[in-house]
């Protein structure tokens, strides 16, 4: 199979990840597509993926996922031996799919828009509005205070142990710092749960 992907971007970090934790980085070939020179909104890539986003995953039948958790859930599902890292019981997967939606909504998108909306790295493409992305920007702040009192007494976001959920937001915490958002140094409890995540070998995936 393979994974269309920027290497430097959060979405495919997230992925990579996602696969080193469950040792199967190598069950695909990964092609890098440059997204600032609009590789995403060629003919060929739009046919794989309709939204022009990236990561997405090709496999071997020529069936084409597009989405970050989609890609991840192909995994968790395909080699039920791996870790899990999407829960095992019916709570753990409600927690993990609870957790998944709060850092995607609350926590990567305004993440993202914050960065679309005041570097101008897209404006070639878009509308940036100055003031949506700063607003963005607060927003981030706000849900990495929710995390730091959420993370008070705890290794993990969730289930006690290390999960999807982790991912997300350390690959979110880590991009983040394009805009100038970093953690406080009143934050110890969600520096410490960075510091924990980003020693695993697959942060460096």
């Amino acid at each position: 199979m393979k994974i269309f992907e920027t290497r430097t971007a959060p979405n495919p970090r997230r992925v990579r990840m996602f696969m080193a934790e469950k040792g199967l980085l190598d069950k695909a070939e990964f092609i890098e597509i440059d997204i600032q020179k609009g590789e995403n909104l060629t003919p060929e890539f739009v046919a794989r993926n309709p939204m022009k986003k990236v990561p997405v995953m090709e496999l071997d039948d020529g069936t084409c996922i597009a989405e970050t958790m989609a890609i991840c859930r192909y995994f968790e599902e395909a080699y039920p031996d791996t870790p899990k890292l999407m829960g095992e019981t019916a709570a753990e997967k409600a927690q993990v799919e609870q957790w998944l939606r709060w850092l995607e909504f609350y926590f990567f998108m305004p993440t993202g828009m914050c960065f679309q909306h005041t570097t101008g790295y897209f404006k070639d493409r878009m509308n940036p509005i100055k003031e949506w992305g700063e607003e963005c920007g607060q927003g981030v702040e706000k849900f990495m205070h929710f995390l730091n009192k959420h993370l008070e007494g705890k290794d993990y976001i969730c289930c006690d142990r290390f999960t999807a959920a982790d991912i997300n937001a350390f690959t979110t915490v880590a991009f983040a710092r394009v805009v100038n958002i970093r953690i406080k140094p009143e934050q110890t409890n969600l520096q410490a749960w960075f510091d924990r995540i980003k020693a695993r070998p697959s942060a460096q995936a």
